[in-house]
């Protein structure tokens, strides 16, 4: 892979149809690295075999979309997660109990996996209907 990069002068047109598409790349993000820093993220994208674009592109958007952005995100989506667990936990134990049946281990794992599965999306969701509640109301509804 080449180091260097020359970009052409874009096209008034191109920009203009850039725009109305709403999934088209126009945007670039650029960063300066060692040679060797350089040889070590071309080698990582070579294993993937992905371009390195593609490969810093999706490593970024992962980072992006799932690390949390602060310690109130971390912090909030272990408790929307403990709060899925004891309520699906216990309406598993209660409608086992009403069955004469107890509650398999495949159900509690699999109540612990979705509720881990879904947590940062929860805790976003409840950060940001506070922040849209706290615009109008001062946090309050």
């Amino acid at each position: 892979m080449s180091t260097s990069r020359t970009t052409s002068p874009a096209v008034s047109s191109a920009s203009e149809s850039a725009q109305e598409k709403p999934g088209f790349r126009t945007k670039t993000i650029a960063t300066r690295v060692t040679p060797e820093e350089l040889r070590e993220v071309e080698a990582a994208a070579e294993r993937s075999g992905k371009t390195l674009a593609e490969w810093l592109r999706e490593l970024s958007l992962k980072a992006a979309r799932e690390r949390p952005a602060d310690p109130t995100e971390l912090v909030l989506s272990e408790i929307a997660a403990l709060r899925y667990m004891l309520l699906n936990l216990f309406h598993a134990t209660a409608q086992a109990n009403a069955e004469s049946k107890h509650l398999l281990a495949e159900s509690v794992l699999k109540i612990r996996d979705q509720a881990n599965a879904r947590k940062l999306a929860d805790a976003r969701k409840m950060l940001a209907d506070f922040l849209i509640g706290e615009g109008g109301t001062g946090g309050q509804k």
